[in-house]
């Protein structure tokens, strides 16, 4: 397991987050979120409870910038964490670094 950059993964996830919901805003403005959500439901065996409203851009982007924000923020604590238990060499390995050598 590699060590990652946390910042980096941060940006990848938070524009994942972004994308997924500006495709949901278009289905809420083409028109077709609901059928979408009903379809959803009714895969899973549930009667849809839910009502899809206007089309408002101002509320979009909310969504689209706030689901950025939190992706930012989601993606750099699990890079941190990843790199938390990211594989290491193990000691005695000839990967191990030990530092600059000195003659005694």
């Amino acid at each position: 397991m590699n060590r990652i950059h946390p910042r980096s993964f941060g940006f990848a996830f938070a524009v994942f987050l972004a994308t997924w919901h500006t495709a949901w805003a278009l289905l809420v403005w083409t028109g077709t979120a609901q059928r979408l959500l009903d379809f959803v439901f009714r895969l899973h065996m549930i009667a849809p409870p839910y009502q899809v409203t206007a089309f408002s851009p101002i509320t979009a982007a909310a969504l689209i910038s706030l689901t950025a924000v939190i992706g930012y923020i989601s993606g750099w604590f699990i890079g941190v964490v990843w790199n938390l238990f990211a594989l290491r060499p193990a000691v005695g390995s000839p990967l191990e670094h030990h530092g600059p050598t000195h003659a005694h």
